[in-house]
């Protein structure tokens, strides 16, 4: 019997190639209780009902330790998986959030800058508390720089001395340096990404909404961010509904617009028909539809007529997927004049 059921769902379930895996998706924090911090905080009442819907949904909260393990060995993601994030080391997020993560033993990452903590910053946590955090079992430490600065627009000398400040700091209070990394501010380059890998960073994140695959970049992966406005319920249960596309390459992969350069147009080409796709881009400073030039079923041309506003370009498309589920990619270009 148990023979004939199996024969009858892989008839009928097509096998996930590499590129048609369902992906990761991973969220990103940064305060919690912080209203007069509306564009990077979440009530506590959000962030508990975020919690609650993760639960609902049967999802799993994916180890930090086991999601390198799979992106770094490049092991398909059979199934939809919760990362959660957390950038900057906000006392909030420790006084707020914590208590409810390590009650739930809810496994993430933090993103710590250490310039502030060194300072004894008010709003950020101290170096005990992120101790407390890393000795729990339960938190994986990523590196996020020392100032936390805008490095687009630094030289990459200076980004490097910042960036080693950091690291005397990791050794100096936690006895390691970290091996996952985040952009600040989400924002990169080539010469940036070139920088940071050289530091032995193995994974290193932006923050722009989007499906963790195989198929992205690992060097700027994406996280949905959530603040008052975009972790609104509606919101969010769509983003537990997200899956990645089947995608086989997008072009370019990463990049600087400046004022010779802005717009840049984006060809995206998968291995399916995405003539269901829908496309909003903030190109002009404002959300609208993205125009499309579909060359083939399976290959789009995403063309902007307006400049990118400084300092981040965002772009989103998505599309239905069976059961429900909406598959999502999402880039952010980094405007610099």
């Amino acid at each position: 019997m148990r023979k004939v059921i199996f024969i009858f769902l892989f008839s009928f379930i097509p096998l996930q190639s590499v590129s048609d895996e369902m992906g990761i998706i991973s969220l990103m924090y940064h305060r919690v209780g912080e209203a007069k911090y509306p564009s990077t905080n979440v009530s506590v009442e959000m962030f508990q009902n975020h919690i609650n819907e993760i639960e609902k949904s049967g999802m799993e909260f994916i180890n930090p330790s086991i999601f390198k393990r799979k992106i770094l060995k490049r092991e398909k993601f059979e199934k939809r998986y919760i990362l959660l994030t957390v950038d900057d080391s906000f006392k909030s997020f420790y006084e707020n959030a914590w208590p409810i993560l390590k009650e739930k033993k809810i496994p993430f990452i933090i993103f710590v800058n250490t310039r502030e903590i060194n300072n004894n910053h008010p709003n950020y946590m101290t170096w005990d508390q992120i101790r407390e955090l890393k000795n729990s079992g339960l938190v994986t430490i990523g590196g996020h720089s020392w100032s936390h600065e805008y490095f687009v627009d630094m030289k990459i000398s200076e980004v490097k001395k910042d960036i080693e400040k950091s690291h005397k700091n990791y050794l100096k209070e936690l006895k390691f340096i970290p091996d996952l990394y985040a952009h600040t501010f989400g924002e990169t380059s080539s010469d940036l990404i070139e920088l940071i890998k050289t530091f032995k960073y193995k994974i290193i994140f932006g923050q722009h909404s989007g499906v963790i695959s195989l198929n992205e970049n690992i060097y700027y992966l994406p996280r949905f961010s959530l603040n008052e406005n975009y972790g609104k319920l509606k919101r969010f249960k769509s983003i537990l509904r997200s899956r990645a596309f089947n995608l086989k390459s997008y072009e370019p992969r990463t990049i600087l617009l400046n004022s010779k350069n802005n717009p840049t147009n984006m060809k995206l080409e998968f291995n399916e028909n995405v003539k269901s796709i829908n496309c909003f881009d903030n190109s002009g400073g404002s959300w609208k539809n993205t125009k499309l030039n579909f060359i083939s079923d399976s290959e789009v041309e995403l063309i902007f007529d307006l400049p990118f506003k400084k300092r981040r370009g965002r772009v989103n498309c998505t599309m239905p997927a069976a059961g429900g589920l909406i598959k999502w990619f999402g880039y952010q270009y980094s405007v610099v004049n």
